[in-house]
């Protein structure tokens, strides 16, 4: 197993704040400047999205994308993604892009060839690279940007959650590939360690290997509502960094509530909830202007990585 090799450099945050801590709070390190994801994580419409109370018992995620000329892409599980979903799919990625070690077709390691066999690679996919990330919930906890980072459950709710995620990846040209979203070979409550594996389109991104989104880590740990987190990935795969694009309240909305609905007064409070949204966007400096009554320009700020 070998490391990927991507470039990193550590950054430090002078104003976070913890509950329950008194006194002098210390500057906090982080080690992840930034994640590399494949746009179809980004682009798929529903993949991620803001959920109601009671709203995973309800339903399951069953999600078909296509793009291109004749690919596509299924996701399905029995409960659909949400924001945390996503946090947490970001936070592994980005770490996997630090320390992760590459798994590939035949591992030499026990947890190794554990992880690579959770992931139920089928078709293609069995000779394809995986990555394990190896770590504690601790550190995806603070890398993420959680307030409480001993509270464990929901990091393990959302990593299980993600397992069970299956997807079957189509080019159109005859080959297709199969697998979990990722694996989880291990983790202790008891200790916090945490050992996880990611899919073959995950590591394609992670490496550089073709197409691939770039997404700023402190950009991520500042962002507060579910919203504009979902919000925040869609920009980021559409707008380059220091570019601008024009779009339309309904189209921001779309990115949020895949789901098509003609009732007005639920359309009027999505519009007033994407446009917070915005405004938080703009508290982590991104420029957003409304040029025309419901049509921004939103400006993507430019790296400091």
């Amino acid at each position: 197993m070998t490391k990927p090799n991507i470039k990193t450099k550590t950054n430090t945050k002078n104003n976070t704040k913890t509950k329950g801590m008194k006194g002098t709070i210390k500057p906090v390190k982080y080690n992840l400047t930034h994640i590399q994801v494949d746009p179809i994580y980004c682009l798929t419409p529903g993949l991620f999205r803001s959920l109601q109370r009671g709203e995973r018992k309800r339903s399951k995620l069953d999600i078909t994308y296509v793009f291109g000329n004749g690919k596509k892409v299924e996701f399905s599980g029995s409960e659909p993604l949400g924001a945390n979903d996503l946090r947490i799919l970001q936070g592994l990625t980005a770490m996997a892009g630090v320390d992760g070690l590459i798994l590939n077709t035949e591992p030499k390691t026990a947890a190794g060839k554990e992880l690579r066999k959770a992931l139920d690679l089928k078709w293609d996919a069995i000779n394809e690279k995986a990555i394990m990330v190896k770590g504690s919930y601790r550190a995806l906890a603070k890398e993420v940007g959680y307030a409480n980072i001993d509270d464990t459950k929901l990091i393990r709710d959302c990593i299980e959650r993600l397992w069970k995620v299956l997807v079957i990846v189509d080019d159109g040209n005859g080959k297709r590939m199969g697998f979990h979203l990722l694996s989880n070979y291990a983790s202790d409550e008891v200790t916090g360690n945490l050992c996880v594996a990611l899919n073959p389109l995950l590591v394609s991104a992670i490496l550089g290997n073709g197409q691939y989104v770039r997404i700023n880590m402190d950009e991520v740990r500042a962002l507060n509502s579910d919203v504009v987190r979902l919000l925040h990935q869609r920009l980021c795969a559409w707008i380059n960094f220091g570019k601008s694009g024009r779009v339309e309240i309904d189209t921001l909305c779309s990115y949020v509530y895949p789901d098509i609905t003609t009732n007005l007064s639920t359309i009027k409070k999505r519009r007033q909830t994407v446009k917070k949204a915005l405004v938080e966007l703009i508290s982590i400096g991104w420029i957003v202007e409304e040029y025309s009554k419901n049509k921004f320009e939103v400006k993507r700020p430019k790296p400091l990585f």
